[in-house]
């Protein structure tokens, strides 16, 4: 284990697959990744469902998550839903966020959003240091690898992290990309620096194709890669700018590319799930995310909120032998805002024939 290595438990943690050994919470091996547990083991799927049921069990499957910096977004959401279904987690957080999230992870401040349906709480076999528009140690500029907060992880570049999780586990089943930045969103296109524009696209989807690089060749035949996208991509989302709608404009688009690539070369599945505006700490940075929630509760099909949980689940069986035809896709899970044309709350009345 490296001199920067710490391990972080609160109690015993699972095997970290079916053909490893069993190992005590105080042993780790050579990473510098975290690993926390909690004194109570992940439930995993129900047991042996009747043969009237069609379950999702993804015991024995390993999940690597990019992006989880709090428990608010979606990607924690996808976590839990996969740690329900008795995945194990691995965790890849941005550097500038890990210390306060371990910390926060370490004093109980998730317990109560870690709790899965039997009151057992989620585990997550270990953090590693990852900032994701790094791709090889010599990408990282020097005043970035001078920085003490990154002085303090080593090895957060995708290439490295990957290679991390080889040491540590081997193989994964899943990946998912769970993240994005674009530093000029609140910037209409027109008002938007080339540097911005560049940003928003590496951050927030070059970020998966590198990922897809590094992790298709560790990840086992039958796999899957999930990323998260957003209605933008194809339609026109007034204020949401910086380059951000044609950074998930790309994302899609490399989805379809990687689903034949990775699907030809490693027998990995790849698709996106556009979902619907949700409240997170990240999304606030918009500026207007309590409008377009709104916005969506009146207009969707389905008039109701969105819940994280229920992208969990949808991602959940996209990860799973359920979903094993499908690739290339870009799921909708927005209360289906996605096939509206018109605005019932503010089209409709124009639409009405004058008296």
């Amino acid at each position: 284990m490296s001199a920067q290595a710490r391990l972080l438990s609160s109690g015993s943690r699972r095997g970290v697959s079916s053909s490893a050994a069993r190992v005590s919470a105080r042993v780790a091996r050579p990473s510098s990744a975290r690993r926390f547990s909690s004194s109570r083991s992940s439930p995993g799927a129900s047991a042996a469902a009747s043969n009237t049921t069609l379950p999702i069990d993804l015991r024995g499957k390993k999940a690597f998550i990019a992006g989880i910096a709090d428990d608010q977004g979606y990607g924690w959401a996808i976590a839990k839903s996969l740690a329900q279904a008795g995945c194990e987690i691995i965790l890849g957080t941005w550097v500038p966020a890990l210390n306060i999230f371990e910390t926060s992870l370490r004093r109980g401040k998730f317990d109560e959003s870690r709790k899965l349906s039997d009151g057992s709480l989620m585990e997550f076999a270990a953090i590693y240091p990852m900032d994701a528009v790094y791709d090889t140690p010599e990408d990282v500029p020097a005043d970035v690898a001078e920085n003490k907060r990154y002085v303090a992880y080593p090895g957060f570049t995708v290439s490295e992290c990957a290679d991390k999780v080889k040491a540590d586990f081997g193989t994964v089943d899943i990946v998912v990309h769970s993240l994005a930045n674009g530093p000029e969103v609140a910037k209409p296109l027109l008002e938007t620096s080339r540097g911005g524009y560049l940003a928003a696209v590496s951050a927030s989807s070059y970020s998966m194709v590198s990922m897809a690089q590094r992790f298709t060749p560790i990840m086992n035949p039958g796999g899957s890669i999930i990323s998260l996208t957003y209605l933008a991509a194809e339609r026109v989302v007034p204020g949401y700018g910086g380059g951000m709608s044609s950074a998930k404009a790309a994302l899609e688009a490399d989805t379809r590319v990687l689903a034949w690539e990775a699907g030809q070369k490693y027998g990995v599945r790849v698709n996106t799930i556009s979902a619907g505006p949700l409240g997170s700490r990240a999304a606030k940075a918009i500026g207007f995310i309590g409008t377009m929630i709104d916005y969506s509760e009146q207009n969707a099909p389905a008039p109701k909120g969105l819940t994280a949980s229920e992208v969990g689940d949808v991602a959940c069986f996209l990860s799973s032998p359920l979903a094993s035809a499908c690739t290339g896709l870009t799921m909708y899970v927005d209360n289906g805002l996605n096939c509206m044309a018109v605005a019932p709350s503010v089209g409709l009345k124009a639409l009405q024939p004058e008296a």
